[in-house]
């Protein structure tokens, strides 16, 4: 995949494209339907493809307060975009600047003049340009004076729920991770640094690996146990785990925790990179009246976990 980051005063002298354009929070199946169209329809037209997306979320710019928690930081996402075998991927800056140009003129300075697209497939309820005011017709209008042809993409047929980003934030807030994967496409994956913890794991005889909740750029699932599987720097392939969200409650703690008990591992981790994949949710978080209720607890968590694991793994060889 060809990638490139612009700036809207920078010109790029580009084969014709088709392309899509959209800020694709985690590239979930609505994203990836879309872009398999866009796929095709290069295909079919002898030109190359291309997504075009934005290196921060508009709310992050125009609305701070009301930015929501992504799926994906830029990095995944990128990658993401990149294993749907699209051409290109034009990243473009996202600034107050770029928010203020209406759609006609979207298509015209950054569509038309310094992207070169041809064809423009747009999602069935994506908007973009200034306020947002306009539609596909509109855009339809703008295209045939520019001399690009604007196609409307529809909707994934599903025979469950409406697929989006913010249906998918829904159900990791909720701790529905299954739901969540299903309409993702692919297992909802936590990216962060390892930091020295409470070391209470280690005495429970469940040591934990915990990530600095600062380093991870993405929305958490809702506090509970969960049933992982672990990749970091000093392991080749990815390993079981049970991963704890939550403030500590048995500890009277109040500074959320990230902490994960790798099955099998015991190499030091702090300052390393891991990656927890999220297979399913265990348990709710709740207060034990001891150490040894919570100890006795954390056995039965592992077992759970395994068990998921081992179903998962031979769903995976089947």
């Amino acid at each position: 995949m060809n990638k490139l980051y612009l700036n809207k005063r920078e010109q790029k002298h580009l084969t014709a494209l088709v392309a899509t354009i959209g800020f694709f929070d985690g590239v979930h199946r609505g994203h990836q339907f879309l872009i398999e169209n866009v796929k095709r329809i290069a295909k079919q037209a002898g030109m190359q493809s291309a997504v075009i997306t934005f290196d921060l979320h508009p709310r992050q710019v125009l609305h701070p307060d009301q930015s929501p928690s992504l799926l994906s930081s830029l990095d995944q996402k990128l990658a993401h975009i990149e294993a749907t075998g699209i051409d290109n991927c034009i990243v473009l800056h996202f600034d107050k600047a770029l928010s203020q140009l209406s759609a006609k003129e979207f298509m015209q300075t950054i569509l038309k003049e310094q992207l070169n697209v041809q064809k423009l497939v747009i999602g069935y309820d994506n908007k973009f340009g200034h306020n947002r005011t306009e539609g596909f017709e509109d855009y339809q209008r703008y295209g045939k004076k520019l001399g690009i042809e604007v196609v409307e993409n529809m909707a994934l047929d599903t025979a469950d729920e409406h697929i989006s980003s913010s249906v998918v934030r829904k159900h990791i807030k909720n701790g529905e991770i299954k739901a969540a994967n299903h309409d993702l496409g692919y297992i909802y994956t936590l990216e962060g640094k390892i930091v020295t913890g409470f070391q209470n794991g280690h005495k429970l005889g469940y040591p934990t690996a915990n990530m600095d909740p600062k380093t991870c750029l993405q929305l958490l699932p809702a506090d509970g146990v969960y049933a992982v599987k672990v990749k970091t720097d000093l392991s080749e392939t990815w390993l079981d785990g049970m991963l704890y969200i939550g403030v500590r409650p048995t500890y009277n703690g109040n500074a959320l925790c990230i902490e994960t008990n790798i099955f099998n591992f015991d190499k030091e981790l702090y300052g390393h990179n891991i990656k927890l994949a999220l297979i399913d949710r265990v348990r709710d978080d709740k207060k034990f009246e001891s150490l040894e209720a919570l100890s006795l607890q954390l056995g039965e968590d592992k077992l759970k976990c395994e068990e998921i694991l081992k179903d998962e793994s031979s769903k995976n060889h089947s």
